[in-house]
């Protein structure tokens, strides 16, 4: 008889940094969805994203490994540290596929990437084999998004906090540590990132 299959969230992004909005959107997909664990996949150059405001893949996935170490369900992944970039979307799913057939992975999406999803390389073989989680964004309408597929919506709380957003109070001047998990605000301030 075979085990369970577990079935992952995969939450891309630069997290750039890593921020309470990123942790409360896990948390949700966690208890609000049939999701086991989630995994925070740290992309070293996102193809529609322009690298040179990007801090080194490592020191973003440092701040992730703390802003969840208190969390056994959570895990960081650098995974895409050692594929070909830029880094898409379809080869990180074949190759996690691949390294870990016990488990079914799902997509985490915000509402606000499926305007341009059809851009993403291989989207339709991604849909074709890959759920995908969406959850709600500001603007955000299901009717607006006709593709084919596995996809569920979910309505999480929305939240108006951006890394640009971050950055930017930082490099002012700003007091923000309540907008990040208090080992991640320690770290910044500590290596004084973003801050010119």
């Amino acid at each position: 008889m075979n085990a369970p299959q577990h079935k992952i969230g995969l939450f891309f992004g630069s997290f750039n940094p890593i921020h309470i909005g990123h942790t409360a959107i896990a948390n949700y997909m966690l208890e609000f969805s049939d999701l086991t664990e989630i995994w925070f996949v740290v992309s070293p150059h996102n193809p529609l994203k322009e690298k040179k405001t990007l801090l080194e893949d490592y020191q973003r996935l440092e701040m992730v490994q703390l802003a969840i170490e208190d969390d056994f369900r959570f895990r960081a992944s650098d995974i895409e540290f050692r594929l070909p970039q830029p880094s898409y979307t379809i080869d990180t799913l074949t190759y996690l596929h691949e390294k870990h057939p016990q488990h079914q992975f799902c997509l985490i999406v915000g509402g606000d990437n499926l305007s341009s999803f059809h851009k993403w390389k291989n989207y339709q073989t991604i849909l074709d084999y890959y759920p995908l989680y969406v959850y709600a964004r500001p603007g955000f309408k299901k009717e607006d998004f006709k593709a084919k597929g596995d996809i569920q919506f979910f309505d999480a709380p929305q939240m108006e906090i951006s890394s640009s957003f971050i950055r930017k109070a930082i490099k002012e001047g700003k007091d923000i540590r309540h907008f990040l998990a208090p080992k991640v605000w320690k770290h910044i301030r500590e290596w004084h990132f973003y801050e010119k």
